[in-house]
């Protein structure tokens, strides 16, 4: 019984401790997410020159000899001496990505980027911005495209590189750039503007279902999902559709005065062979080719602006990103699209 006891003393002191480390433990981790959540974001710089020239070195100890490699080092350390006692000021590239989701949610990294680059950049250095996007909201991809205008307005070459898709509000951004190059199957174009609902007001009906809707001014709703639409309502809201699209044609026509808009502001997407023929583009080139391109005359610096995130929204963004990968890999399956 003696030992019994001395044993469950010794028990209870141990459990006390691991709680006790426990309650440190998570109240120091709730301290440190809540000050991470009161400070702001981070603004990361990487030079891309030191990227590519890593993935050269890189290839160079794979198929060079012991001795080759040798002779090239040396060379390339006479190279780099002469440059030094040659000083000449190289210009910077500034490099930007955009991955363009329905509400551009990706303008909260771009506009702090922006803000950053512009204390620095002149007109000698060169802003390229890798664009990714099928458009979505119209606000949210206009305040996107302000925040491309800064450039502009600032006097900074703007080059906008487009790999897979500009469309939509993605092209709205795009035409900002003084040059937009793409790749040769790249999506672009879609000026237009789409907006649809379902209406399940007969269905209500059928099951004896009132659904009423009060505004105070006419036209403060014109199309319902679940109310009786009406013929002035349809009429009103494609006004407003067409008044959008006014809009949009003229926006895109001040920044590339060459285009025929009326031509293509169809709605119709063309790939970037096509879009080169209707001055969509100025030249078909990846992004990879002509940062590669670049880096040989100047200095490539890629920013990044990383919010701060908890620990709930890092694991509810992990989860977001799994379910949609899960449900794009069954609705190809599903409906069986093919790929060329």
């Amino acid at each position: 019984m003696e030992f019994v006891a001395e044993y469950a003393s010794f028990l209870a002191k141990t459990v006390t401790l691991v709680v006790a480390i426990i309650v440190v433990l998570v109240t120091a981790a709730a301290l440190r997410s809540k000050a991470r959540r009161k400070s702001p974001g981070q603004l990361q710089v990487s030079k891309l020159n030191d990227f590519y020239k890593g993935l050269r070195e890189r290839l160079e100890q794979s198929l060079l000899d012991k001795d080759q490699l040798k002779a090239l080092r040396k060379q390339q350390v006479k190279s780099e001496k002469k440059h030094k006692k040659q000083p000449e000021s190289k210009a910077r590239v500034f490099v930007l990505d955009f991955d363009g989701d329905i509400k551009a949610s990706a303008t909260e990294s771009l506009r702090h980027e922006i803000t950053a680059l512009l204390s620095l950049a002149t007109p000698k250095d060169e802003v390229v911005l890798r664009l990714e996007s099928g458009g979505g909201m119209v606000h949210s991809y206009g305040l996107a495209s302000s925040q491309l205008a800064r450039i502009r307005q600032a006097g900074v070459p703007l080059t906008v590189c487009i790999d897979k898709v500009a469309a939509s509000g993605g092209y709205m951004m795009a035409c900002i750039g003084d040059k937009i190059i793409s790749a040769p199957f790249a999506i672009l174009g879609s000026i237009g503007v789409v907006a649809q609902l379902p209406n399940v007001n007969k269905l209500l009906k059928k099951h004896d279902i009132d659904f009423e809707v009060l505004t105070a001014g006419e036209y403060k709703r014109t199309l319902t999902v679940f109310g009786e639409n009406t013929e002035k309502g349809r009429e009103k809201f494609q006004q407003d559709l067409d008044i959008t699209h006014h809009l949009f044609k003229n926006f895109v026509s001040q920044y590339r005065p060459q285009l025929a808009i009326d031509d293509v502001a169809t709605g119709e997407i063309w790939l970037g062979v096509a879009a080169l023929d209707k001055q969509l583009v100025d030249e078909l080139k990846t992004s990879d080719e002509y940062l590669a391109e670049r880096a040989k005359q100047a200095e490539l610096f890629l920013l990044h602006y990383a919010e701060r995130k908890s620990l709930q929204e890092r694991v509810g963004l992990a989860a977001s990103s799994s379910l949609d990968r899960v449900l794009l890999s069954w609705w190809s399956r599903l409906t069986q699209q093919r790929f060329w």
